[in-house]
């Protein structure tokens, strides 16, 4: 059996950064994820003047309630999803005139839904390029609240902006969500909101947050689901145990899930209150499956899929055409690549089995695609990455710790 030491959550990492900057009072986050996604959160927060310590193991953040102390700040949100979309939520409870710039590929993933939002709240927000995209600008006077109908069928991510800064606002918010997608990360959201002191409730489509204001506090960061996916995966394609200590059955993440789909694969799993092991199967499963809520490890599986004893069917996908890349049709053109027959269509993915060959994978940029693949090349000798270094995103240490397991 290996024991895999998984690093933190990006996703809770990301809403703990948020939540520590409008708490009253210093928050310690234990184990973070140190990676240029969080890193880049994290200095964008010092850039509108909040105070992040950072060492080893905890990161300690002194709250600003009242919005950040920069009353003018440039701040650069690197390739991060969760800093272009969150800060701007952030700042616009306070006071003063942010500028936000991302990357190109950050530049090209949609805003609109949020901003749009953020417009209905009364926020001055202007878009100096392309609408509904980075950069923007947002002059900040506080927000009073009131109600937003809002379509999160795109990026779960719009509905956690708006959810976190609702405590800040002046009378509270209620949401009214006509579609929603990654819905497991929203539940993370409220959990978290919970533990800084508010108190979000949620009636269906309705989400309805009190001005509660958020209270520091001690906060653990529990290991990254959506990692973990590729040590799991590769457990099953090699017929090996993987344990990940700290991924347990009272997790957070929806992504998680993905260990069910490996199971109804064929492999074994156990998901108990220390840890989650799978282990692999004589032969993997062919399957049909719904991945709405747990896209993030859609290129996952489409990597695992060509060593299944049929078609590894993926459906209800389309998001993950708008993330660091159009993934659906990177996996698709990587895996033919690899001589694997592949269907697409608008929101699914088909896989049928065979067995691929050496070719370098097309990265697009995307920390997810190489990793994934990552899990094809235990079988496939020969694969290489044309940016193999931009794992750096969530997992700077991905190649070594992979290596090491699977040598």
């Amino acid at each position: 059996m290996t024991v895999i030491e998984i690093p933190g959550s990006k996703s809770i990492t990301a809403r703990a950064l948020f939540l520590a900057a409008a708490a009253e009072g210093t928050t310690t986050l234990l184990r973070p994820l140190a990676s240029d996604d969080t890193e880049g959160f994290a200095e964008g927060l010092t850039r509108l003047g909040y105070e992040v310590r950072r060492e080893p193991g905890a990161w300690h953040v002194v709250g600003r309630p009242q919005g950040p102390a920069a009353p003018e700040a440039d701040v650069y949100c690197r390739d991060g999803a969760t800093t272009a979309r969150f800060l701007p939520a952030l700042v616009s409870a306070g006071r003063g005139t942010y500028r936000f710039d991302a990357s190109p590929q950050m530049r090209r993933r949609p805003l609109a839904p949020l901003t749009r939002a953020l417009r209905e709240l009364g926020v001055d927000l202007t878009h100096p390029a392309a609408e509904g995209h980075h950069p923007l600008t947002v002059v900040a006077d506080g927000i009073k609240g009131g109600e937003l109908t809002l379509d999160a069928g795109e990026s779960s991510q719009y509905l956690t902006a708006l959810l976190l800064l609702a405590p800040l606002t002046g009378t509270g918010l209620t949401i009214t969500v006509t579609d929603l997608v990654s819905a497991p990360y929203v539940e993370i959201t409220l959990a978290m909101m919970r533990a800084f002191g508010a108190a979000p409730t949620r009636e269906g489509d309705v989400f309805t947050v009190p001005p509660t204001g958020y209270r520091a506090t001690t906060y653990a960061i529990e290991p990254d689901a959506s990692t973990a996916s590729y040590f799991f995966a590769a457990a099953a394609l090699t017929g090996t145990t993987v344990t990940v200590p700290g991924l347990t059955s009272a997790a957070l993440q929806g992504d998680l899930g993905f260990v069910e789909v490996l199971r109804a694969m064929g492999a074994e799993v156990a998901v108990t209150a220390d840890a989650t092991t799978v282990t692999g199967p004589d032969r993997l499963r062919g399957l049909t499956v719904n991945m709405r809520d747990i896209s993030d490890t859609m290129p996952t599986l489409a990597a695992l899929a060509p060593h299944a004893d049929g078609p590894v069917r993926i459906e209800d996908v389309a998001n993950t055409r708008v993330k660091e890349c159009d993934r659906l049709e990177a996996c698709a053109q990587n895996l033919r690549r690899l001589g694997i027959e592949v269907a697409t269509g608008p929101d699914w993915i088909e896989i049928r089995p065979g067995t691929p060959r050496a070719a370098e994978i097309a990265t697009h940029g995307d920390h997810r695609i190489v990793m994934s693949f990552a899990v094809t090349g235990l079988r496939t000798p020969g694969i290489a990455f044309d940016d193999p270094g931009c794992v750096r995103k969530t997992f700077p240490g991905f190649h070594e710790a992979f290596g090491a397991a699977f040598a």
